[in-house]
C-alpha cells in the first residue's frame, strides 16, 4: 500500500494527528494491538489542567484551550492542592505554579468532605480543571481521520522499517506499507521504532504510573468532587465512575510492555493519601498501569528528525497528551505541509527534535 503519510502509533497522539493529516493527502495509521488506544491513552487521568506541567507542556495545552471550550467534551471538576503544615513554602510554590486561590480549611472541607484538618494545614483550589471525555475525543479523532479517507488498521506491528529513495517502507500486520513521511507516534515504543529504523534514539523513558479504584466513602456521593493532589506531589485522588481512583503518582522507569500496577508501590501511595483524609481505603475495586514517556528533558518531542529526511517525530507527551493532542495535531500538520505555525519560535524550537543535537 502506497500513502503520503504513514502514522505508527493509535492513541491519542496517532489519533489526531490522522484526523489533522488525512485532509492533505492519503494517510495510514497503524496500531500494533488489536484496539486504539490501548496503552496510555486508555488508561489516563482524563483531566484538562492547562496549568499542569512544565512551561512547554503548558504553553500547548493552553494552546488547546480554544478546541476544547468549544468542543463539548468538558465537564467541570476542579482541582485542589492540599499540604501539611511542614511545607508552607512548597505549598506557596504550587499555589504561584498552579495559579490557584488559596481556601481555608473548613472552605477546602467543603468541597472536599473527607479532608483531615489535623493533617492539612493548607489549600489551594481552582474551578477551570475539568474532566475530558477521552472515550468521545477519541471516537471524534478516528471518525475524523476515517471521513478524510484516511485508513487505520490494528493488529499491524512495524517488524521492518526500511529507507527507499521514495520515502519509507515498513512492515506490518503482513502487509508492506510506502510512505513518503513516517510519522513516530509509537509512545513508549518510540525509541524502539526509530532503532528499526535506523534512525538514532533521543533517549525517551516510559514511566510507570499506577492507579487504584476504591469505592466513595460510606454515604457520600462524590461525583462533585475536585480533583486532589498532596503538595508532594507524591498522590491524587478523582472521582471516577461513582468511585475514587487513587494513584501514587509513581515514576518507575520500565521497558515498553503492556505496564501494570506494582502492590508495594500501590500500598504506599494509599498510605500517603490516607493521611489527609479522615476516611480510611478498606478494599480496592481494581488497580492498573500505564507508561508515561518522556524526552530527556520532559518536554514533547514534535518534528523531523535532523538527519533522517522524512521521519517525524511525534513522541514523549509524558502523560498530558490528551491535553495537549488539539494543538500538538495541528503543529504536526503545519510541519509536515509547510504552512506557517501559529506557535511562537521559542516554543517551537523546545520542541523540535534537534534540542538533541
Amino acid at each position: 500500500m502506497q500513502t503520503d503519510f504513514l502514522i505508527l502509533g493509535g492513541g491519542i497522539a496517532g489519533l489526531s494527528a490522522a484526523a489533522h493529516l488525512a485532509p492533505l493527502g492519503t494517510a495510514t495509521l497503524l496500531e500494533a494491538e488489536a484496539d486504539l488506544a490501548y496503552h496510555a491513552s486508555a488508561r489516563s487521568a482524563a483531566l484538562y489542567e492547562p496549568r499542569y506541567g512544565n512551561p512547554v507542556v503548558v504553553a500547548l495545552s493552553l494552546a488547546s484551550q480554544a478546541f476544547y471550550e468549544g468542543s463539548g467534551l468538558l465537564t467541570p471538576r476542579g482541582l485542589m492542592v492540599v499540604d501539611d503544615a511542614a511545607h508552607e513554602a512548597r505549598f506557596r510554590d504550587h499555589l504561584d505554579h498552579f495559579q490557584l486561590d488559596e481556601l481555608t480549611i473548613p472552605a477546602a472541607q467543603a468541597l472536599w468532605p473527607i479532608l483531615n484538618p489535623e493533617t492539612v494545614a493548607f489549600a489551594g483550589y481552582a474551578a477551570r480543571a475539568k474532566d475530558i471525555d477521552t472515550d468521545a475525543l477519541l471516537a471524534r479523532y478516528t471518525r475524523e481521520a476515517r471521513a478524510a479517507g484516511a485508513t487505520i488498521r490494528t493488529r499491524a506491528r512495524a517488524t521492518r522499517i526500511t529507507r527507499i529513495p521514495a520515502g519509507w517502507e515498513v512492515e506490518a500486520g503482513g502487509a508492506v506499507f510506502t510512505a513518503k513521511i513516517l510519522i513516530n507516534a509509537a509512545g513508549a515504543w518510540v525509541d524502539q521504532v526509530a532503532a528499526l529504523a535506523g534512525v538514532k534514539p533521543l533517549g525517551f523513558t516510559p514511566l510507570r504510573r499506577s492507579m487504584a479504584r476504591i469505592p466513595a466513602p460510606e454515604g457520600m456521593d462524590v461525583r462533585s468532587w475536585p480533583m486532589v493532589i498532596g503538595g508532594g506531589e507524591d498522590w491524587y485522588t478523582k472521582p471516577d465512575a461513582g468511585a475514587l481512583i487513587v494513584s501514587p503518582a509513581d515514576e518507575d522507569p520500565a521497558e515498553p510492555h503492556d505496564a501494570w500496577a506494582d502492590d508495594m508501590v500501590l500500598a504506599e501511595g494509599l498510605a500517603r493519601y490516607e493521611e489527609a483524609v479522615t476516611a480510611p481505603v478498606t478494599r480496592l475495586l481494581a488497580n492498573w498501569a500505564g507508561l508515561r514517556t518522556f524526552a530527556p528533558d520532559r518536554a514533547p518531542v514534535i518534528g523531523f528528525d535532523a538527519a533522517a529526511p522524512g521521519f517525524f517525530w511525534l513522541a514523549g507527551q509524558g502523560g498530558y497528551g490528551f491535553q495537549l493532542a488539539p494543538a500538538a495535531a495541528e503543529l504536526v500538520a503545519d510541519l509536515i505541509s509547510g504552512r506557517p505555525p501559529a506557535l511562537d519560535r521559542a516554543l517551537l524550537s523546545n520542541l523540535a527534535p534537534s534540542r538533541f543535537g
